[in-house]
């Protein structure tokens, strides 16, 4: 489904992604992990468009994603949550769900996404800004989903979440990833990516040094003390 062979990426003078290999099979939720500056944001970043590539190849069901502005890759079918989730504060629940989407409201869509996200369903006419953390992520997750994708990228979306808010979006991420959407996070609570990721690719130096199964978690735990120190 998701395919990044050999990405490089030049921010200035600084070689931030050094030849960035990993896919992300359809169905599947793979989790990119690694300490802080590593190059994970930039490499969701660079699939989003939002940073140039200066070699490699980035392909999304078959096509080159260089092809597109970033304002047309998400209707190809990827939703993006970044850090900071992105909503929009001054706009309502209901405005913020709908903002991408062309033409008429999709009602039906949005019964479907406010019963993954009940929270919202009683907050519809707030503003965004006024949303805990954990209920603003579950808004920008919740208006990704407004726009069926095939693929969702989740950058930290525990950053600064109380922990009973963490469950129940963990408790999300894995349902809609069971739906059949696949799945690529940047997350730094690595109990947390543990409980809902199929795939680990570790980031080191601008560089995926190693990836493995969930089933191989065990296995691998020396790479991820070595790596993550957990």
């Amino acid at each position: 489904m998701l395919s990044l062979r050999e990405v490089h990426v030049h921010i200035g003078k600084l070689h931030i992604l050094q030849g960035v290999n990993l896919e992300v099979k359809e169905g599947e939720c793979a989790a990119l992990i690694g300490r802080n500056g590593v190059g994970k944001t930039t490499t969701l970043r660079s699939i989003m468009g939002l940073v140039a590539t200066s070699a490699g190849r980035i392909e999304f069901d078959g096509v080159d994603l260089a092809r597109f502005q970033p304002h047309i890759i998400p209707r190809k079918g990827i939703g993006y949550v970044p850090q900071g989730r992105g909503i929009f504060p001054t706009l309502s629940v209901i405005e913020n769900l709908n903002i991408g989407l062309p033409g008429k409201r999709d009602t039906a869509r949005e019964d479907y996404v406010l019963t993954c996200f009940p929270r919202l369903r009683e907050r519809l006419k707030q503003s965004g800004g006024t949303l805990s953390g954990g209920e603003q992520q579950m808004l920008a997750i919740a208006r990704c989903l407004m726009m069926r994708p095939k693929l969702i990228i989740l950058d930290e979306p525990t950053e600064g979440i109380m922990p009973r808010l963490v469950s129940q979006i963990r408790r999300e991420i894995h349902r809609i990833n069971q739906t059949g959407v696949s799945i690529l996070l940047v997350e730094q609570n690595f109990r947390f990516a543990s409980t809902v990721a199929d795939r680990y690719y570790i980031v080191e130096h601008g560089k995926v040094i190693d990836g493995f199964a969930n089933a191989d978690l065990q296995a691998n735990m020396s790479k991820l003390h070595t790596y993550l120190g957990v």
